[in-house]
This record gives C-alpha cells, sequence and structure tokens, in this order.
C-alpha cells in the first residue's frame, strides 16, 4: 500500500478516475494497530481499487479538510470527489470494512 509523503502525492492520488481508498492512521493508534492485522487481506481482495495511507499527524490539514476526527478513517475517492467515508468507529473489524466497501 503506498504511504503518501507530500500533499501534491495526495492531491494526485484522490483526483484519479479510478476508485481509491485512503487510510488515515498514526503509528501510535492501537485501532490502527488492528486494522494492520487484516487489511492486506483485504487489499487483495479489492484490487480494482487503489489504495494508500496518510499518517494524520503528519499530514493534520488534509484529516481537519476531509473531517477526518477518529484513525483509522477510510475514505474512498474518484476524480477528486469524497464518496464514502468509514470513520473509525465502525472501522474495527475486517467484516465492517468490507461491508463498507461493497456499499460502494
Amino acid at each position: 500500500m503506498k504511504q503518501i509523503k507530500t500533499e501534491q502525492e495526495y492531491r494526485n492520488q484522490i483526483t484519479d478516475d479510478q476508485l481509491s481508498v485512503g487510510i488515515f492512521t498514526t503509528t501510535w493508534c492501537p485501532d490502527c494497530k488492528r486494522l494492520d492485522m487484516f487489511i492486506d487481506e483485504i487489499t487483495e481482495e479489492q484490487q480494482d481499487k487503489q489504495w494508500f495511507k496518510v499518517d494524520k499527524d503528519e499530514f493534520p490539514e488534509l484529516a481537519e479538510e476531509q473531517n477526518v476526527m477518529g484513525i483509522p478513517s477510510l475514505l474512498v475517492f474518484k476524480n477528486g470527489k469524497k464518496l464514502a467515508h468509514l470513520h473509525s468507529a465502525n472501522a474495527k473489524t475486517a467484516d465492517q470494512v468490507r461491508e463498507f466497501l461493497n456499499t460502494i
């Protein structure tokens, strides 16, 4: 999964015409570590989407722009528009993430 290193990289990613799923996370978050235990399996199942991670601590302005209040949060973009947002409270299990992605 691509780790975003610059704001420009992020902007390029979300404006793509293919569905992109961004995961806002941090290195210290226990729920993020739990997500890491199953997210690779989900990305394998969902190869029709581009996947990327944004460290909320490194890019607080992007998190604020996208109304990311809790982590981890999964956001789906296409052509620069946010299509969906799975807030941290609902991103604790693989089934919750799969259900969210299947509604897009």
